[in-house]
C-alpha cells in the first residue's frame, strides 16, 4: 500500500546570494525525492531585496524531512529558519508572500487592513475549510469590509452563508433554523450588536443553539457580544481584525445599550 505524501514548509534565510544557490538547494531536494509544490519569496520589506525563501515541499517519508534539515544546517550562506507541517501561516505566507501580522501577546488575533482583503478572504477560507466547532470573531469599523470578507470567504471555501444577525443590506434577525440549514456546510454569521441589542428571546435563544453546534460561527463585534452575553474573548478561536489604515483605531463609542446606528448605511 503507497504511504500518503504529507506537505512540509520549508523557509530558509540567505545571507548570501550567490548564482545557483537557489538550484542546489532545489538539487537537494531532488536527490531526496521531495517535491517542491511552491516557492516564494517571504516577508520583503520597503522594497529591499528578499532574502527568505519559503517552500511547500512534499514527501511520503518523514525520515527524508530530518536528513534535508541536517543537511541544510551545513549549508553554506544560508540559515535554516522552520521545516515543519505547514500551518494555515505557513501556507498563506508562501502565496502571497508575508505573513499575516499577528498579535505579538494575544496568539489567536490577527490583523489586515483592507489592501490585504485578499489575503483576509485566503486566510478565512483555510479556517472555514476545517470541520468541527469553531468561533471566529471579526473587529472592524463600519463599512471596512467584514462581512463582504466573509461571504467571500464562505464562496472560495465552497460554504453556504447564513446570517442569523446581519445589517448587510437590511436588518435581519432570524429566530429559527430550517433542517437543509442546519450543517456544516454552512457558516454561520451573527452581529454582535444586532444579537445583543435589537432582538428578540426567540433570536437569543437560537444564537445559543448555534453556539453550540459543531459547526463553524463568525460574530461580528465580539467585544460587544461578549460584553452583553455570557460568552467570553477565550472562547473565540480566532479574532481577526480588519482597519482601513495601520492606525485606525477600532472603537464603539457610538453603542449605547439597547441601540445604536454603529453599522446602519
Amino acid at each position: 500500500m503507497e504511504t500518503e505524501k504529507q506537505d512540509w514548509y520549508l523557509e530558509y534565510e540567505i545571507h548570501k546570494n550567490r548564482p545557483g544557490l537557489l538550484g542546489d538547494v532545489a538539487s537537494l531536494l531532488g536527490m531526496l525525492s521531495i517535491n517542491i509544490v511552491t516557492i516564494n519569496g517571504v516577508e520583503s520589506l520597503n522594497g529591499k531585496i528578499n532574502r527568505r525563501r519559503g517552500m511547500l515541499v512534499q514527501t511520503d517519508d518523514a525520515k527524508k524531512i530530518e536528513l534535508l534539515g541536517s543537511v541544510l544546517e551545513k549549508v553554506e550562506n544560508i540559515t535554516l529558519r522552520k521545516l515543519r507541517q505547514p500551518t494555515i501561516i505557513d501556507r498563506l505566507a508562501v502565496r502571497h508572500g508575508r505573513y499575516i501580522e499577528r498579535d505579538a501577546e494575544d496568539k489567536k488575533t490577527f490583523r489586515f487592513v483592507r489592501e490585504e482583503i485578499g489575503m483576509l478572504v485566503d486566510f478565512m477560507a483555510e479556517i472555514f475549510k476545517r470541520d468541527g466547532h469553531q468561533l471566529v470573531g471579526v473587529r472592524g469599523m463600519p463599512r471596512v469590509g467584514k462581512t463582504e470578507s466573509t461571504v467571500a470567504a464562505c464562496v472560495s471555501a465552497n460554504k453556504r452563508w447564513t446570517f442569523i444577525s446581519s445589517t448587510l443590506l437590511r436588518q435581519t434577525v432570524r429566530n429559527q433554523l430550517t433542517i437543509d440549514e442546519m450543517s456544516g456546510q454552512h457558516i454561520y454569521m451573527i452581529d454582535g450588536i444586532v444579537s445583543t441589542m435589537r432582538s428578540t428571546e426567540k433570536h437569543v435563544t437560537l444564537v445559543r443553539e448555534i453556539l453550540r453546534m459543531p459547526y463553524t460561527k463568525v460574530v461580528e463585534h465580539p467585544d460587544i457580544f461578549v460584553r452583553e452575553t455570557e460568552y467570553d474573548l477565550t472562547d473565540f478561536d480566532y479574532i481577526i481584525e480588519l482597519r482601513n489604515h495601520p492606525d485606525e483605531e477600532i472603537t464603539y463609542e457610538n453603542i449605547e445599550t439597547g441601540f445604536s446606528g454603529f453599522d446602519i448605511p
